[in-house]
């Protein structure tokens, strides 16, 4: 029996195994600072056209990002499996695993989240002001009026949310499409991240949020089943919290994470999830980052699952 249908899995492992180890890479080679700096060339011009032509011109960008991102990813794989011949022996399979899981690290990020996370609890702790500040480094909303359980909902939120978009989804599509799905997920998702809002840049971004919505969907939902795997008597009220939230992804794991933890989250004025359970207090945030990494155990397994089974 071949070992071949090994090689994602493994690769994903290394992958995380790097991330855990030695972090992000340097800014000049972290290919989504190069997908940033791509939409930045187009984000200006675009916001000012009027919304049609900035709808049109800004599927017209994704598309183009995305088809480099994957062109560069597959060109970057087939290479790797010339070079090394993953399927002729042991040794070329697992050098393969490991080349490739260094080539899919950057399109994820685990640790920096958490230590990003866990950073806002320790400003916390010195001031209001510095928490406050600690947190705009990770969310959109305007972080000036909120009070310390805000700030703490806030960073909760942060968490679970990146538990998807920064790990199980990007390893969703990697197994689906190897290094080219991931690729092209991470480019969507950091579409989405400078372009999705509805401001000035809404019809200029109204294509990559939809794309980043399509994409994101099931790994959405499995990121929210892995974060109560191990409360699975909650999971049928996952459902009707996820809903409250006007993202129809976003809500699944951050409605996990409150559920899991029993605790208010939410966003002022905006929706509330778990109206019943308690306010984030001070070593909730330590909490939620374990609940987090518990549940990338039945992620991981998973993402693992579906790249072996798609391959035998």
């Amino acid at each position: 029996m071949s070992t071949l249908p090994l090689l994602l899995p493994l690769a994903m492992l290394a992958a995380l195994a790097v991330d855990r180890l030695f972090g992000e890479p340097p800014v000049w080679a972290h290919p989504v600072v190069g997908m940033g700096r791509f939409l930045d060339l187009f984000g200006a011009p675009l916001a000012l056209m009027p919304p049609g032509q900035a709808f049109a011109g800004g599927a017209l960008v994704w598309l183009l990002g995305a088809l480099l991102s994957a062109a560069l990813a597959l060109t970057l794989e087939i290479l790797l499996m010339q070079a090394l011949q993953p399927w002729a022996s042991a040794a070329g399979l697992l050098a393969c695993a490991l080349a490739l899981g260094l080539l899919l690290k950057p399109l994820l990020a685990w640790a920096m989240l958490v230590g990003e996370v866990r950073a806002v609890e320790a400003a916390l702790q010195r001031s209001l002001s510095e928490g406050r500040a600690q947190l705009a480094r990770l969310v959109s909303r305007d972080t000036a009026a909120l009070d310390a359980t805000q700030v703490r909902e806030a960073a909760i939120e942060t968490l679970a949310e990146n538990l998807n978009d920064s790990v199980i989804a990007p390893l969703f599509w990697f197994a689906i499409a190897g290094l080219p799905g991931a690729a092209v997920y991470r480019f969507a998702n950091t579409a989405d991240a400078m372009w999705g809002y509805r401001d000035h840049r809404e019809w200029a971004g109204k294509f990559a949020a939809r794309a980043d919505d399509l994409l994101s969907w099931l790994p959405a939902r499995l990121s929210a089943l892995a974060l109560l795997a191990a409360r699975p008597a909650l999971l049928p009220r996952l459902a009707g919290e996820a809903r409250r939230t006007p993202s129809p992804n976003s809500g699944w794991p951050m409605a996990a994470m409150a559920l899991r933890l029993d605790l208010k989250l939410g966003k002022p004025g905006v929706y509330q999830l778990n109206s019943s359970g308690a306010q984030p207090g001070p070593g909730d945030v330590a909490l939620a980052c374990r609940c987090a990494a518990q549940a990338m155990l039945p992620g991981i397994a998973c993402t693992a699952l579906l790249a072996w089974g798609l391959r035998v």
